[in-house]
Protein backbone atom coordinates (compact mmCIF):
# COMPACT_ATOMS: atom_id res chain seq x y z
CA UNK A 1 0.00 0.00 0.00
CA UNK A 2 3.07 2.46 0.79
CA UNK A 3 4.43 1.77 -2.48
CA UNK A 4 1.16 2.54 -4.35
CA UNK A 5 0.59 6.01 -2.39
CA UNK A 6 4.18 7.33 -3.74
CA UNK A 7 3.48 6.20 -7.24
CA UNK A 8 -0.07 7.74 -7.28
CA UNK A 9 1.08 11.22 -5.94
CA UNK A 10 3.60 13.76 -6.57
CA UNK A 11 3.93 17.33 -4.65
CA UNK A 12 4.55 20.97 -6.58
CA UNK A 13 7.91 21.31 -4.98
CA UNK A 14 10.30 23.80 -3.45
CA UNK A 15 12.06 26.49 -5.48
CA UNK A 16 12.18 29.12 -7.69
CA UNK A 17 9.29 30.44 -9.55
CA UNK A 18 8.43 33.32 -11.80
CA UNK A 19 5.77 35.40 -11.78
CA UNK A 20 4.78 38.04 -13.89
CA UNK A 21 3.76 42.02 -13.58
CA UNK A 22 1.16 42.76 -16.18
CA UNK A 23 0.07 45.95 -17.00
CA UNK A 24 -0.39 48.49 -19.87
CA UNK A 25 1.96 51.43 -20.39
CA UNK A 26 2.57 54.71 -22.08
CA UNK A 27 5.70 56.35 -23.22
CA UNK A 28 6.48 59.25 -21.37
CA UNK A 29 9.89 59.75 -22.88
CA UNK A 30 10.93 59.14 -26.14
CA UNK A 31 8.90 58.86 -29.17
CA UNK A 32 6.33 56.35 -29.71
CA UNK A 33 6.23 56.36 -33.31
CA UNK A 34 10.13 55.51 -33.52
CA UNK A 35 9.55 52.64 -30.44
CA UNK A 36 6.80 50.91 -32.59
CA UNK A 37 9.64 51.10 -35.34
CA UNK A 38 12.04 49.39 -33.26
CA UNK A 39 9.21 46.60 -32.40
CA UNK A 40 8.91 46.40 -36.20
CA UNK A 41 12.31 45.88 -36.76
CA UNK A 42 12.51 43.10 -34.31
CA UNK A 43 10.21 41.39 -35.89
CA UNK A 44 11.24 40.89 -39.19
CA UNK A 45 14.52 40.49 -37.77
CA UNK A 46 13.52 37.59 -35.80
CA UNK A 47 11.06 36.55 -38.34
CA UNK A 48 14.49 36.71 -40.85
CA UNK A 49 16.45 34.45 -38.69
CA UNK A 50 13.37 32.07 -38.38
CA UNK A 51 12.72 31.38 -42.03
CA UNK A 52 16.77 30.41 -42.49
CA UNK A 53 17.09 28.11 -39.69
CA UNK A 54 13.53 26.38 -40.91
CA UNK A 55 15.12 25.99 -44.28
CA UNK A 56 18.45 24.08 -43.27
CA UNK A 57 18.78 20.40 -43.37
CA UNK A 58 20.32 19.93 -39.89
CA UNK A 59 19.91 23.07 -36.95
CA UNK A 60 23.40 24.51 -36.18
CA UNK A 61 24.69 24.96 -32.39
CA UNK A 62 24.74 28.60 -31.32
CA UNK A 63 28.06 29.03 -32.06
CA UNK A 64 27.13 28.66 -35.91
CA UNK A 65 23.91 30.83 -35.33
CA UNK A 66 26.47 33.75 -33.83
CA UNK A 67 28.22 33.15 -37.02
CA UNK A 68 25.38 33.63 -39.56
CA UNK A 69 23.63 35.70 -37.55
CA UNK A 70 25.15 38.29 -35.29
CA UNK A 71 26.63 40.84 -37.47
CA UNK A 72 23.54 41.06 -40.14
CA UNK A 73 21.78 41.87 -36.34
CA UNK A 74 24.26 44.52 -35.57
CA UNK A 75 23.69 45.92 -39.11
CA UNK A 76 19.86 46.16 -38.27
CA UNK A 77 21.15 48.53 -35.38
CA UNK A 78 20.20 46.44 -32.44
CA UNK A 79 22.58 46.62 -29.52
CA UNK A 80 24.49 43.38 -29.41
CA UNK A 81 22.93 42.05 -26.30
CA UNK A 82 19.20 42.71 -28.37
CA UNK A 83 20.93 40.49 -31.12
CA UNK A 84 22.15 37.66 -29.29
CA UNK A 85 18.90 37.54 -28.11
CA UNK A 86 17.40 37.39 -30.77
CA UNK A 87 18.64 34.98 -32.22
CA UNK A 88 19.01 32.49 -29.12
CA UNK A 89 14.46 32.84 -29.24
CA UNK A 90 14.72 32.04 -32.49
CA UNK A 91 16.38 29.04 -32.36
CA UNK A 92 15.06 27.52 -29.14
CA UNK A 93 11.41 28.39 -31.59
CA UNK A 94 12.80 26.49 -34.39
CA UNK A 95 13.82 23.59 -32.24
CA UNK A 96 10.76 23.63 -29.90
CA UNK A 97 8.40 23.74 -33.39
CA UNK A 98 10.37 20.84 -34.88
CA UNK A 99 10.45 18.67 -31.78
CA UNK A 100 6.56 18.83 -32.15
CA UNK A 101 6.31 18.44 -35.83
CA UNK A 102 4.71 21.82 -35.99
CA UNK A 103 4.56 24.18 -39.38
CA UNK A 104 6.93 27.17 -39.49
CA UNK A 105 6.80 29.84 -37.26
CA UNK A 106 4.72 33.12 -38.18
CA UNK A 107 5.49 36.05 -35.72
CA UNK A 108 2.38 38.09 -36.16
CA UNK A 109 2.54 40.56 -32.88
CA UNK A 110 4.92 43.63 -32.27
CA UNK A 111 6.84 41.85 -28.76
CA UNK A 112 10.29 42.03 -27.90
CA UNK A 113 11.98 40.41 -25.04
CA UNK A 114 14.75 42.05 -22.67
CA UNK A 115 16.82 41.68 -19.78
CA UNK A 116 19.13 43.37 -17.42
CA UNK A 117 21.63 44.95 -19.85
CA UNK A 118 18.36 46.43 -21.88
CA UNK A 119 16.19 47.02 -19.39
CA UNK A 120 15.87 49.03 -15.96
CA UNK A 121 12.72 48.74 -13.84
CA UNK A 122 12.03 51.27 -11.58
CA UNK A 123 8.98 49.98 -9.30
CA UNK A 124 9.05 52.72 -7.15
CA UNK A 125 8.66 55.17 -9.61
CA UNK A 126 6.22 52.96 -11.23
CA UNK A 127 8.49 53.37 -14.88
CA UNK A 128 10.29 50.70 -16.87
CA UNK A 129 12.89 51.69 -19.07
CA UNK A 130 13.85 50.14 -22.16
CA UNK A 131 16.22 50.20 -25.54
CA UNK A 132 16.70 48.28 -28.30
CA UNK A 133 18.70 49.99 -30.55
CA UNK A 134 20.09 53.46 -30.30
CA UNK A 135 17.21 55.20 -28.39
CA UNK A 136 16.18 54.76 -24.84
CA UNK A 137 12.34 55.18 -23.80
CA UNK A 138 10.81 55.65 -20.39
CA UNK A 139 7.62 53.63 -19.91
CA UNK A 140 4.86 54.31 -17.27
CA UNK A 141 3.24 51.76 -15.69
CA UNK A 142 -0.95 51.89 -15.63
CA UNK A 143 -2.08 50.07 -12.86
CA UNK A 144 -3.08 50.20 -9.60
CA UNK A 145 -0.17 50.94 -7.05
CA UNK A 146 -1.01 48.16 -4.81
CA UNK A 147 -1.05 45.83 -7.43
CA UNK A 148 2.90 47.12 -8.39
CA UNK A 149 3.73 46.82 -4.83
CA UNK A 150 3.04 43.49 -4.43
CA UNK A 151 6.12 43.15 -6.55
CA UNK A 152 8.49 45.42 -4.68
CA UNK A 153 11.49 43.55 -2.92
CA UNK A 154 11.36 40.57 -5.77
CA UNK A 155 14.11 40.01 -8.49
CA UNK A 156 12.94 40.67 -11.94
CA UNK A 157 14.49 38.19 -14.69
CA UNK A 158 13.23 39.71 -18.10
CA UNK A 159 10.80 42.84 -19.32
CA UNK A 160 8.39 41.58 -22.13
CA UNK A 161 6.84 44.77 -24.72
CA UNK A 162 4.14 43.89 -26.44
CA UNK A 163 1.90 46.48 -29.01
CA UNK A 164 -1.45 45.07 -29.30
CA UNK A 165 -4.95 46.34 -30.66
CA UNK A 166 -3.14 50.12 -29.98
CA UNK A 167 -2.17 49.64 -26.77
CA UNK A 168 1.91 48.77 -25.11
CA UNK A 169 1.14 46.58 -22.98
CA UNK A 170 4.56 45.06 -20.55
CA UNK A 171 5.44 42.05 -18.60
CA UNK A 172 7.97 41.59 -16.03
CA UNK A 173 8.85 38.52 -15.01
CA UNK A 174 10.30 38.06 -10.86
CA UNK A 175 11.64 35.19 -9.45
CA UNK A 176 10.77 34.42 -6.25
CA UNK A 177 11.32 31.27 -3.34
CA UNK A 178 7.94 28.79 -2.78
CA UNK A 179 8.62 27.32 0.57
CA UNK A 180 4.91 25.78 1.22
CA UNK A 181 3.64 26.14 4.74
CA UNK A 182 3.41 22.36 6.89
CA UNK A 183 -0.04 21.59 6.43
CA UNK A 184 -2.27 20.58 9.63
CA UNK A 185 -5.35 19.66 7.04
CA UNK A 186 -6.27 18.90 3.62
CA UNK A 187 -9.06 19.94 1.07
CA UNK A 188 -9.43 17.92 -2.00
CA UNK A 189 -11.34 19.20 -4.79
CA UNK A 190 -13.75 16.87 -7.37
CA UNK A 191 -14.06 18.22 -10.67
CA UNK A 192 -16.83 18.13 -13.31
CA UNK A 193 -17.89 20.45 -16.27
CA UNK A 194 -21.07 21.40 -14.16
CA UNK A 195 -20.14 20.98 -10.63
CA UNK A 196 -16.49 21.52 -7.99
CA UNK A 197 -17.15 19.61 -4.85
CA UNK A 198 -14.78 20.37 -2.41
CA UNK A 199 -14.12 18.33 0.73
CA UNK A 200 -12.30 19.30 3.89
CA UNK A 201 -12.53 15.94 6.54
CA UNK A 202 -15.33 17.73 8.05
CA UNK A 203 -17.94 19.04 5.39
CA UNK A 204 -18.56 18.54 1.88
CA UNK A 205 -18.70 21.67 -0.20
CA UNK A 206 -19.73 22.25 -3.87
CA UNK A 207 -19.55 25.42 -6.35
CA UNK A 208 -21.27 25.85 -10.29
CA UNK A 209 -18.87 26.25 -12.55
CA UNK A 210 -19.42 28.34 -15.33
CA UNK A 211 -17.67 25.99 -18.04
CA UNK A 212 -21.32 24.85 -19.33
CA UNK A 213 -21.80 28.30 -20.38
CA UNK A 214 -18.08 28.95 -22.01
CA UNK A 215 -19.07 25.12 -23.93
CA UNK A 216 -22.41 26.06 -25.11
CA UNK A 217 -20.30 28.90 -27.46
CA UNK A 218 -17.61 27.09 -28.62
CA UNK A 219 -20.70 24.76 -29.93
CA UNK A 220 -22.46 27.48 -31.34
CA UNK A 221 -19.25 28.38 -33.10
CA UNK A 222 -19.00 24.56 -34.11
CA UNK A 223 -22.44 24.52 -35.65
CA UNK A 224 -21.65 27.71 -37.93
CA UNK A 225 -18.33 26.08 -39.05
CA UNK A 226 -20.80 23.24 -40.08
CA UNK A 227 -23.24 25.21 -41.45
CA UNK A 228 -20.87 27.14 -43.30
CA UNK A 229 -18.00 24.62 -43.95
CA UNK A 230 -16.74 27.04 -46.78
CA UNK A 231 -18.16 30.48 -46.52
CA UNK A 232 -17.28 30.77 -42.64
CA UNK A 233 -13.42 31.03 -44.08
CA UNK A 234 -14.06 33.57 -46.85
CA UNK A 235 -17.27 35.19 -45.32
CA UNK A 236 -15.87 38.58 -42.77
CA UNK A 237 -18.99 38.78 -40.81
CA UNK A 238 -18.87 34.58 -40.41
CA UNK A 239 -15.68 34.68 -39.50
CA UNK A 240 -15.83 37.43 -36.92
CA UNK A 241 -18.59 35.38 -35.28
CA UNK A 242 -16.58 32.71 -34.97
CA UNK A 243 -13.82 34.08 -33.35
CA UNK A 244 -15.68 36.60 -31.16
CA UNK A 245 -17.42 32.85 -29.71
CA UNK A 246 -14.11 30.76 -29.14
CA UNK A 247 -12.84 34.41 -27.47
CA UNK A 248 -15.44 34.19 -25.08
CA UNK A 249 -15.47 30.57 -24.71
CA UNK A 250 -11.89 30.99 -23.67
CA UNK A 251 -11.98 34.05 -21.66
CA UNK A 252 -15.12 32.85 -19.27
CA UNK A 253 -13.07 29.64 -18.67
CA UNK A 254 -9.69 31.93 -17.87
CA UNK A 255 -11.57 34.54 -15.93
CA UNK A 256 -13.51 32.06 -13.73
CA UNK A 257 -11.05 29.80 -13.19
CA UNK A 258 -8.82 32.66 -11.84
CA UNK A 259 -11.20 33.92 -9.75
CA UNK A 260 -11.82 30.47 -8.56
CA UNK A 261 -8.58 29.52 -7.61
CA UNK A 262 -7.65 32.63 -5.85
CA UNK A 263 -10.66 32.17 -3.50
CA UNK A 264 -9.68 28.61 -2.79
CA UNK A 265 -5.86 29.22 -1.83
CA UNK A 266 -7.24 31.92 0.46
CA UNK A 267 -9.32 29.54 2.15
CA UNK A 268 -6.18 27.33 2.17
CA UNK A 269 -4.20 29.57 3.62
CA UNK A 270 -6.98 30.82 6.49
CA UNK A 271 -6.74 27.31 7.61
CA UNK A 272 -3.67 25.96 6.65
CA UNK A 273 -4.74 23.07 4.31
CA UNK A 274 -3.03 21.72 1.26
CA UNK A 275 -4.50 21.26 -1.85
CA UNK A 276 -5.57 17.88 -3.37
CA UNK A 277 -5.92 17.91 -7.30
CA UNK A 278 -6.57 15.46 -9.75
CA UNK A 279 -3.51 14.10 -12.05
CA UNK A 280 -5.20 14.96 -15.68
CA UNK A 281 -2.04 13.26 -17.63
CA UNK A 282 -2.92 10.36 -18.98
CA UNK A 283 -7.05 11.39 -19.77
CA UNK A 284 -6.42 11.98 -23.25
CA UNK A 285 -6.45 8.30 -23.54
CA UNK A 286 -9.95 8.25 -22.73
CA UNK A 287 -11.05 10.43 -25.78
CA UNK A 288 -11.67 7.08 -27.78
CA UNK A 289 -14.23 6.33 -25.61
CA UNK A 290 -16.21 9.75 -25.56
CA UNK A 291 -18.99 10.02 -28.42
CA UNK A 292 -18.91 14.31 -28.03
CA UNK A 293 -15.81 14.89 -29.05
CA UNK A 294 -16.14 18.96 -28.77
CA UNK A 295 -17.58 18.37 -25.50
CA UNK A 296 -14.22 16.31 -24.47
CA UNK A 297 -11.68 18.74 -25.90
CA UNK A 298 -13.22 21.71 -23.97
CA UNK A 299 -13.62 19.74 -20.89
CA UNK A 300 -9.89 19.05 -20.85
CA UNK A 301 -8.84 22.63 -21.69
CA UNK A 302 -11.27 23.95 -18.88
CA UNK A 303 -9.93 21.46 -16.27
CA UNK A 304 -6.06 22.26 -17.30
CA UNK A 305 -6.67 26.05 -17.28
CA UNK A 306 -8.14 25.98 -13.60
CA UNK A 307 -5.25 23.25 -12.51
CA UNK A 308 -3.22 25.81 -13.74
CA UNK A 309 -4.90 28.65 -12.15
CA UNK A 310 -4.78 26.80 -8.67
CA UNK A 311 -0.99 25.75 -8.72
CA UNK A 312 0.13 29.14 -9.62
CA UNK A 313 -2.33 30.81 -6.87
CA UNK A 314 -0.76 28.20 -4.65
CA UNK A 315 2.41 28.77 -5.57
CA UNK A 316 2.47 32.36 -5.18
CA UNK A 317 1.28 32.57 -1.68
CA UNK A 318 2.81 29.50 -0.72
CA UNK A 319 0.31 26.67 -0.10
CA UNK A 320 1.51 23.10 -0.76
CA UNK A 321 0.02 21.24 -3.60
CA UNK A 322 -0.45 17.47 -4.18
CA UNK A 323 -1.22 15.76 -7.23
CA UNK A 324 -3.17 12.24 -6.60
CA UNK A 325 -3.95 9.46 -9.12
CA UNK A 326 -7.96 9.46 -9.74
CA UNK A 327 -7.45 6.20 -10.91
CA UNK A 328 -11.04 3.81 -9.26
CA UNK A 329 -11.26 7.34 -6.76
CA UNK A 330 -15.54 6.54 -7.24
CA UNK A 331 -15.34 3.23 -7.40
CA UNK A 332 -14.66 1.99 -3.75
CA UNK A 333 -16.47 2.87 -0.44
CA UNK A 334 -14.40 6.01 1.54
CA UNK A 335 -15.30 4.13 4.71
CA UNK A 336 -14.75 0.51 4.59
CA UNK A 337 -12.67 0.30 0.80
CA UNK A 338 -15.78 -1.62 -0.28
CA UNK A 339 -16.34 -1.75 -4.15
CA UNK A 340 -19.30 0.89 -4.49
CA UNK A 341 -22.61 -0.14 -6.49
CA UNK A 342 -24.06 2.62 -9.09
CA UNK A 343 -27.83 3.55 -8.87
CA UNK A 344 -27.15 6.12 -12.09
CA UNK A 345 -24.58 8.73 -10.30
CA UNK A 346 -25.76 7.38 -6.55
CA UNK A 347 -23.21 4.93 -4.60
CA UNK A 348 -24.04 2.15 -2.44
CA UNK A 349 -21.74 0.29 -0.25
CA UNK A 350 -23.55 -3.14 0.47
CA UNK A 351 -21.07 -3.79 2.80
CA UNK A 352 -21.35 -0.52 5.46
CA UNK A 353 -24.19 1.24 3.89
CA UNK A 354 -22.28 4.69 2.59
CA UNK A 355 -24.55 6.11 0.15
CA UNK A 356 -23.36 9.90 -1.39
CA UNK A 357 -23.43 11.02 -5.60
CA UNK A 358 -20.54 9.86 -7.33
CA UNK A 359 -18.56 13.74 -6.96
CA UNK A 360 -18.84 13.02 -3.27
CA UNK A 361 -17.01 9.99 -3.31
CA UNK A 362 -14.41 10.69 -5.53
CA UNK A 363 -13.48 14.12 -3.34
CA UNK A 364 -13.59 12.02 -0.25
CA UNK A 365 -11.15 9.56 -1.87
CA UNK A 366 -8.92 12.10 -3.33
CA UNK A 367 -8.59 13.65 0.67
CA UNK A 368 -8.13 10.20 1.79
CA UNK A 369 -5.14 9.42 -0.63
CA UNK A 370 -3.69 12.75 -0.07
CA UNK A 371 -3.62 12.43 3.59
CA UNK A 372 -2.22 8.81 3.77
CA UNK A 373 0.26 10.61 1.50
CA UNK A 374 1.14 12.92 3.92
CA UNK A 375 0.98 11.07 7.17
CA UNK A 376 0.87 7.19 6.56
CA UNK A 377 -1.56 4.51 5.65
CA UNK A 378 -4.78 3.32 7.04
CA UNK A 379 -4.40 1.57 10.26
CA UNK A 380 -1.54 3.95 11.36
CA UNK A 381 -1.93 6.69 13.74
CA UNK A 382 -2.38 9.88 11.71
CA UNK A 383 -0.39 12.92 12.98
CA UNK A 384 -0.49 16.18 11.97
CA UNK A 385 2.66 17.74 12.17
CA UNK A 386 3.45 20.57 15.08
CA UNK A 387 2.70 24.07 14.98
CA UNK A 388 5.30 26.40 15.31
CA UNK A 389 3.89 29.75 17.97
CA UNK A 390 0.09 29.31 17.92
CA UNK A 391 -2.49 27.16 19.28
CA UNK A 392 -5.29 24.96 17.25
CA UNK A 393 -8.37 26.56 16.78
CA UNK A 394 -12.01 25.35 18.38
CA UNK A 395 -10.38 24.32 21.63
CA UNK A 396 -7.72 21.88 20.47
CA UNK A 397 -4.46 21.43 21.90
CA UNK A 398 -1.12 22.28 20.87
CA UNK A 399 0.54 19.42 18.29
CA UNK A 400 -3.24 17.43 18.86
CA UNK A 401 -3.44 14.20 16.31
CA UNK A 402 -5.26 15.49 12.84
CA UNK A 403 -8.45 12.56 12.72
CA UNK A 404 -10.72 11.41 10.28
CA UNK A 405 -14.18 12.07 10.47
CA UNK A 406 -16.20 9.59 8.59
CA UNK A 407 -19.62 10.94 7.12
Amino acid sequence: MRGFIRRSSRRIPEGTYHKALRAEAEVVEGNPNDLLWDLTLYRHAMQRVVDTLWDLDEIPSRSQVHQLFYQVLRNYGFRAHVARNIYDYALALVKATKKNNGGKPILRKLSARLDYQDAKVELDKGVVRVILRSQWYTLRLRHRRDYVERFRGLRWKEVHIKYENGKLFVSIIFEFKYEPFMPRGIIALDVNLKMIVAYDGYEVRRRKTRFTDALSKKKRAEELQKKYPRRWRYSKRILNRVKELHRKARNIVTDWSWKFAKQLVMKALKHRYAIALEDLNGLKERASNVNDIVAWEFTMFAYRKLQHAIIAKAIEYGAPVIIMNPKNTSRTCPICGHKLTYIHRLAICEKCGFIADRDTVGAMNIWLRALQAYAGIRGLSLSAPPMKDENRRRGRKTNEGMKIQQT
